[in-house]
């Protein structure tokens, strides 16, 4: 925070304070009255402890001499009873401060999402609302506590010295005004400092909630990497900060220490000057008791205070008496959006070569003992084939996609993706190689360009239209208001969620796209669309279907079965799997979706211990 920051935060606070507590006069009175008998206590003690030396046990006196220690000792259950009044008092001040800050947070809140309802629901608002609340309220408590014990306890500590003898006041006063004023020469950097951290805390608030709502994208996408090393810098962010925030706090111990000793170095090095100048030792004594068991034990629980939670204060309350419109500072570190992959101009995917995925014996089981989903299958996908995956509800669809997009790995067997393994044995970058689009299809908070350019940040933006007109996206582009405006994922429909992943599909450079349900939300004429653009690109599309229209358009479809599966077209299918008829069946007649041109090339899938899954080739 520069020093313009400084004083405009404190131009914002101040006021809002001084209307606080003009309300609050009856309690501000309570409490005066209750330190006035604490700075009763701090002036008896100091003043007991001259008196008896002087007037008591060096004039020979040990009865007068005991009586003063014992009015010095009662003065202390004087400050007991004080320190009791001063808590009972105190609920008055801090409690309503605390209700009034919540109220704020609401206000604020409330009035940010009208005006932008994509700021609804911000973490900054529920930070406010919980933590800084509870932050002003502790901080502000212990303000009072330490400020008005400051203030009585020097008033009594001072009066004292006066009432001995006021050329102490001439030694104690300068030394204790120097450590005061390096004191304060530290608070606007500590507060600062203090700033900067909170809004690093912010930043890396918004970042993991970030990447929360896109988890699936990143795994997907294979940008678990740069994801990670994107939060490492946010995290290092506020550790630096951190550090820094430790380094101004040795300063204020440095200032402390300078105000706490200076005091006592100034009277002992004064002393020969102020003996000679008639004063006592009870005098002395005197004084030497008020600095250190009352006046510098204060100064050092007031600096404390200031220089910890003074400046967490000040920040906080910044936060919320800043107007609605007025903008917020800058954060050091702000909130970077969910990365995107490697562009694959800067690390070429490998060269693709048929078959675009293998799957050889491949049996996978979830856990030791289980029944595996996947049992000995062997699968051969060509390069620009389209398959369509169908059979029952928990048969091992999903496992299959996840499988090739090297999410999980087999038990037995090995997965294959352009001719290279699968999984993280595979060569670098696999979001290069493969895309998924699961069922939820999540959306970031961004540009609904950045949301269809995240697998090809990239594309030109005639790449981009191009994928908005094979997708018939115009209108949804129109809808949330054109190619620059930014998304709020959550005031969109799984649909429309579904058709902007699509996109991000069609632009992305992978040759091999997985689709797990990844239409069930659109209607049919639109999953069509979707379905045949994506057909056309080039690549290879595999397609978890869930409507007897997505596997008659396919080249092939696979259908899972169990301990068997079986791999054919569509019209073969219905002659050969009693299985895939009852889907059919089950599924209920539909308009025949016009006719499919065969691409050209040849698929096998191979099941040698499964006579009903040979080699097949279509038409060329």
């Amino acid at each position: 925070m520069t020093a313009s920051g400084e004083r405009g935060a404190l131009g914002r606070v101040l006021p809002e304070g001084r209307r606080f507590l003009r309300g609050r006069r009856r309690v501000l009175l309570a409490l005066s009255g209750w330190s006035l008998l604490e700075a009763a206590q701090t002036f008896l003690g100091g003043y007991g402890v001259a008196r008896a030396l002087d007037d008591g046990f060096l004039a020979g006196r040990t009865g007068t001499g005991l009586l003063w220690l014992a009015v010095a000792a009662a003065a202390v259950l004087l400050g007991g009873l004080a320190v009791r009044g001063v808590f009972t008092g105190l609920a008055g001040l801090v409690e309503p401060l605390r209700d009034g800050l919540v109220r704020r947070a609401v206000d604020q809140a409330l009035g940010a999402a009208l005006a932008d309802p994509a700021r609804a629901g911000a973490t900054a608002a529920v930070s406010r609302l919980t933590h800084q609340t509870e932050i002003a309220r502790d901080s502000f408590a212990g303000l009072v506590l330490t400020a008005r014990s400051f203030v009585f306890t020097t008033a009594g500590a001072l009066l004292g010295m006066a009432s001995l003898a006021p050329a102490l006041l001439l030694v104690v006063v300068p030394p204790l005004l120097a450590g005061l004023a390096l004191f304060a020469a530290t608070f606007p950097p500590m507060a600062a400092a203090q700033r900067a951290y909170l809004d690093a805390d912010e930043a890396l608030s918004a970042r993991v909630g970030a990447i929360g709502a896109g988890l699936r994208d990143v795994a997907a996408s294979g940008a678990g990497a740069r994801v990670a090393a994107g939060t490492g810098e946010l995290i290092a962010a506020e550790a630096r900060l951190s550090r820094a925030l430790a380094r101004w706090a040795a300063v204020r111990a440095l200032a402390l220490g300078a105000a706490g000793r200076l005091p006592v170095v100034a009277l002992l090095l004064a002393t020969p000057w102020l003996l000679d100048g008639g004063m006592t030792a009870g005098a002395l004594l005197g004084a030497l008791t008020y600095l250190v068991q009352a006046l510098l034990p204060a100064l050092h629980e007031l600096m404390t205070a200031f220089g910890t939670a003074g400046t967490r204060l000040l920040v906080v309350l910044d936060r919320f008496t800043r107007r609605p419109d007025e903008p917020a500072p800058a954060p050091v570190t702000a909130p970077v959006p969910v990365p995107v992959p490697p562009s694959p101009a800067l690390v070429p995917a490998p060269a693709v070569r048929a078959p675009a995925a293998e799957l050889r014996g491949v049996t996978f089981a979830y856990g030791p003992g289980a029944r595996p989903v996947l049992a000995g299958l062997d699968l051969t996908v060509a390069e620009g084939e389209h398959l369509a995956v169908v059979g029952p509800s928990g048969i091992g669809k999903s496992t299959l996609t996840a499988l090739l997009a090297g999410t999980l790995a087999p038990d037995r067997g090995t997965v294959r993706v352009a001719g290279a393994p699968a999984g993280a044995d595979g060569p670098p970058h696999p979001e290069l190689r493969r895309a998924l689009l699961p069922q939820q299809a999540y959306v970031f908070t961004g540009t609904v360009r950045e949301n269809l350019r995240y697998l090809r940040p990239e594309a030109s933006p005639a790449e981009v239209a191009a994928a908005v007109r094979a997708l018939d996206l115009g209108e949804l582009v129109r809808r949330l208001g054109g190619l620059d405006a930014v998304l709020d994922p959550r005031r969109l429909s799984a649909g429309e969620r579904q058709r902007l992943a699509l996109g991000r599909a069609h632009l992305s450079p992978a040759p091999l796209l997985l689709l797990d349900e990844a239409t069930c939300h659109l209607d049919p004429d639109t999953e069509e669309r979707a379905e045949r653009a994506l057909a056309a690109r080039p690549g290879t599309l595999v397609v978890v279907a869930h409507r007897i229209s997505s596997a008659v358009r396919a080249d092939r479809v696979l259908v899972l079965d169990g301990d068997r599966a079986r791999c054919a077209p569509h019209r073969e299918l219905l002659d050969r799997s009693e299985l895939y008829r009852d889907l059919v069946g089950r599924w209920g007649p539909e308009d025949p979706p016009a006719p499919h041109r065969p691409r050209g090339t040849s698929t096998t899938a191979e099941r040698p211990r499964d006579p009903e899954v040979t080699p097949s080739r279509r038409p060329g």
